[in-house]
């Protein structure tokens, strides 16, 4: 009779946990989506104002949707600045950028990781540590250093770092190199591969996803960096975006459709790129498995 109720009970027992799974679930999702659209504000809001007209920047209440969609404030907005110049070298040093980021990182995170020597790991803690150095303290002795050289007022100083590594991205490489086993590199040995061999036809290919995440971290650090093009580039024809914008924000101000504008413009790269590479930033970050 007792097995009886207990098997009558199984069901709706069930049920019930399938319903608080599912009411979990949506809820989740539904605080995730309006998160969401809470964090997408600003941008509706920026792009919204950067087709208003200009007697619509004052209304009262803010109008939510343009009653008339100027888009010629974009073509307004390009040509009340050298925008394509700023274009060009942000271009550049970006690409440079992210060469030199994944064609250090990756290198220098696989001889922490996969080739064995002595101190390695203590090296690795004091790399590991130099994140925790604040960009000031070392504003001044990167300044002398570079104007001894002579490469003040050149994009050197903005990308030729960059092939030396960064810390974190050091860091983000090593943690996916290390879920790859050990054996692969192993029998890629055996069979006569050299070290460098091993590491461009065995272990890159697997780090795809992490390369991905690093240059993603890269295109969005030299795209968005102003403090850097702001004290190594003296020449108004060596500006980037960054720095541009900011003029035209002294300059356009009032006009406030003619800022967004730009600022449209400036931010559009990123957003793309992310869209596009977003499989690879999550799971570069997220140190997916090994396929």
């Amino acid at each position: 009779m007792s097995s009886s109720l207990d098997a009558n009970d199984i069901g709706p027992l069930r049920t019930r946990r399938n319903t608080r799974a599912i009411l979990r679930r949506t809820t989740s999702r539904v605080i995730l989506v309006i998160l969401s659209a809470l964090l997408l504000v600003p941008l509706w809001w920026m792009l919204v104002t950067a087709v208003k007209a200009d007697h619509e920047l004052v209304a009262f209440p803010p109008t939510l949707w343009p009653q008339q969609w100027k888009w010629i404030n974009f073509s307004i907005a390009v040509s009340s600045v050298p925008f394509f110049m700023y274009l060009r070298n942000t271009v550049i040093i970006t690409f440079f950028t992210v060469l030199g980021a994944v064609i250090s990182n990756p290198l220098i995170a696989y001889g922490f990781s996969r080739v064995d020597w002595p101190g390695r790991d203590k090296l690795f803690l004091i790399v590991l540590a130099t994140v925790f150095i604040p960009f000031p303290v070392l504003l001044v002795p990167l300044f002398d250093l570079f104007s001894r050289v002579g490469w003040i007022n050149t994009f050197l100083p903005l990308i030729v770092p960059v092939f030396f590594g960064n810390a974190f991205w050091i860091f983000l490489m090593r943690q996916f190199l290390l879920q790859i086993p050990g054996d692969l590199s192993d029998s890629a040995r055996i069979d006569g591969a050299k070290e460098f061999q091993v590491f461009s036809r065995v272990v890159l290919p697997l780090t795809l996803p992490a390369i991905g995440a690093i240059a993603i971290f890269a295109f969005i650090f030299a795209w968005n960096d102003f403090l850097g093009p702001l004290i190594y580039l003296q020449d108004s024809s060596h500006y980037t975006l960054a720095i541009g914008l900011t003029f035209f924000h002294s300059e356009h101000n009032v006009r406030l459709n003619l800022l967004m504008a730009a600022s449209t413009l400036v931010i559009l790269p990123v957003v793309v790129i992310f869209i596009i590479f977003q499989r690879f930033f999550i799971a570069g970050v997220t140190l997916g498995s090994v396929r």
